[in-house]
């Protein structure tokens, strides 16, 4: 039987992975989204668990909320990504400040 927590050991094993990823490599702007999302993706993980343990439902849906927060930071990011790209030929994080107009 899983319990919960076996849901918080893995939620946070995923936030580890998630924040080595930010510190580890900050160079590659790609890696660094996706980590975010990790960090996103464990406190969601962590909402829907303690809402369903609670018998409360209003976890779940600030999982809706902090979902539409992690499509919007990842659009943002994926603008920046291709702009960056577009004007240095490179996709390196040490180079966003040679993008000041």
């Amino acid at each position: 039987m899983i319990t919960i927590s076996h849901y918080l050991i893995l939620s946070s094993c995923i936030f580890s992975i998630g924040i080595l990823g930010v510190f580890v490599n900050r160079h590659n702007i790609i890696v660094m989204l996706m980590s975010i999302e990790l960090i996103l993706l464990s406190a969601n993980l962590n909402l829907v668990v303690f809402s369903e343990w609670n018998q409360n439902i209003s976890g779940q849906v600030f999982v809706f909320f902090v979902m539409t927060v992690a499509a919007a930071e990842s659009a943002i990011g994926l603008a920046i990504l291709v702009l960056l790209f577009r004007n240095l030929d490179a996709m390196n994080v040490n180079k966003i400040s040679q993008l000041k107009g």
